[in-house]
C-alpha cells in the first residue's frame, strides 16, 4: 500500500483540512499519514478561531515519519504561519520528498484569513519551487501572482507566472467563475489543458479545494502522471460534490464515500 502525506491544518467540522485530505485518501485506496500545523474551531458556517502548532511539535512529527513512513506523495494546504512554512520546506527539502502536491490555502470560504501575509511570501519563495503542481483558486492565483484571474486567457496566464516561480505546473480552480460551466485550468511546460463540467447548483463546497489536492496526490502516489491524476481527482470531486448529504446550515462537506474510478 502506498503512503500519501498531508501537511495541514485540523478541521473541527470535518469538512476540509486534515480530515477531509484523509477520507480521500481511504478512498483512493492509499495510507494516509499526517502533520497537523494548525487547529481550527469551525463548522459550516464559519472559522472561529485559529491556533497554530508549535514549530517543536511539527518538526517533531516530520521528523518521525521521515525514519519510518516516508510518502510517495505529499500534499500541503493551510500553512498558517511563515516559520511553518520554511519549516516544512526546509523538510520537504531535506527528505526529498516528492512528488508534492501545494494546495495555497489562503481564506476560508467565510472570509477568515487562514495564511499570514509574510507566509504568503514565503509561500511563493520557498515551497512554490518544490511543488510538482500547485493548486489556487482564482482568489489565491491573483495574490500569488499579483494579477487578477477571471476567466480562462486570464488563468493561463497566471498559470504561466506560476511556473516562472517554480512550480513545474500549476492548477488555476474556476469554481469561482460566473456562468452555467466551470472550467480548470492545468498549466505546464507542454502548454495549458482545460478541463470544463456543468455547474452544479449546491452550497455543499466545504473543503472542495482539499479534497481536490488531496486527491490528485493519492493518484501521484498510486504512480498516475500528473494530467491522469488531475482528471481523476476532479471527476472524483464533481461527484462528490453532486451527492454532499446537506448538513449543516451553511457550506456542507462533500460526500467522500463516493467510489474512485482505479486506474490501469
Amino acid at each position: 500500500m502506498k503512503i500519501a502525506l498531508t501537511i495541514a491544518g485540523s478541521d473541527s467540522g470535518g469538512g476540509a483540512g486534515i480530515q477531509a485530505d484523509l477520507k480521500t485518501f481511504q478512498q483512493f485506496g492509499v495510507f494516509g499519514t499526517t502533520v497537523i500545523v494548525a487547529l481550527t474551531a469551525q463548522n459550516t458556517r464559519a472559522v472561529r478561531s485559529v491556533e497554530a502548532v508549535s514549530e517543536a511539535m511539527v518538526s517533531a512529527q516530520l521528523a518521525a515519519l521521515a525514519e519510518d513512513l516516508p510518502p510517495a506523495a505529499l500534499k500541503t494546504g493551510m500553512l498558517a504561519e511563515a516559520g511553518l512554512v520554511r519549516l516544512v520546506s526546509q523538510a520537504i527539502r531535506q527528505n526529498r520528498w516528492g512528488p508534492l502536491v501545494v494546495d495555497p490555502v489562503m481564506v476560508s470560504t467565510s472570509g477568515h484569513r487562514l495564511l499570514t501575509l509574510e507566509a504568503q511570501e514565503v509561500v511563493r519563495e520557498s515551497l512554490l519551487p518544490l511543488a510538482a503542481v500547485v493548486t489556487p483558486n482564482l482568489d489565491e492565483a491573483a495574490i500569488l501572482t499579483g494579477r487578477a484571474a477571471h476567466d480562462v486567457p486570464s488563468m493561463e496566464r497566471a498559470g504561466e507566472t506560476l511556473l516562472s516561480f517554480g512550480a513545474a505546473a500549476a492548477l488555476i480552480k474556476g469554481g469561482h467563475l460566473a456562468g452555467p460551466e466551470l472550467t480548470d485550468v492545468l498549466v505546464t511546460a507542454e502548454g495549458a489543458r482545460h478541463f470544463t463540467r456543468p455547474r452544479l447548483d449546491t452550497t455543499s463546497t466545504h473543503g472542495t479545494g482539499c479534497t481536490l489536492s488531496a486527491a490528485i496526490t493519492a493518484g501521484l502516489a498510486l504512480g498516475y502522471g500528473l494530467e491522469a491524476a488531475v482528471e481523476t481527482a476532479l471527476d472524483y470531486v464533481y461527484r462528490a460534490l453532486a451527492a454532499a448529504p446537506g448538513l449543516g446550515a451553511g457550506n456542507g462537506p462533500l460526500d467522500h464515500t463516493v467510489p474512485v474510478p482505479h486506474r490501469a
